[in-house]
């Protein structure tokens, strides 16, 4: 099995010792995307709705270096610090996946990194070339 490890300055940069996305036989696993702003390093301001559009964008631009894109999304997990924010969190989800929409899991944490509202993750097919 060949691993090739995905790092772009357009999402915000490991704060762990793991990476933003593996690609794997054909697929690409992100990593738990937190609406931290990548130039900054700090969450995103607003509450549920601006934090799910901060993370989709980290999530757009990981996809965009491993060469696929938000359609190519078959798998997502959702982590919500209160699943009383579930309604608000999915209109903004819908935007971005709702015309072809993944499996989901959604989850409530009792806490996310660096106190984020929401994490996402998400695996990926990789188009062939």
């Amino acid at each position: 099995m060949s691993r090739q490890i995905v790092l772009t300055s357009g999402a915000p940069a490991p704060i762990g010792p793991y990476s933003q996305a593996v690609i794997a036989n054909g697929f690409v696993f992100l990593a738990g995307q937190v609406a931290l702003v990548p130039e900054t390093g700090s969450l995103a301001d607003g509450g549920i709705e601006a934090q799910t559009h901060q993370v989709f964008a980290n999530i757009r631009a990981v996809l965009q270096q491993a060469g696929a894109s938000l359609e190519d999304v078959v798998k997502t997990t959702v982590y919500l610090q209160h699943l009383s924010d579930f309604a608000a969190m999915n209109s903004v989800y819908a935007q971005y996946l709702g015309s072809a929409a993944p499996a989901r899991s959604t989850i409530e944490a009792a806490r996310l990194p660096k106190d984020a509202l929401v994490e996402i993750e998400v695996i990926a097919v990789v188009p062939a070339r």
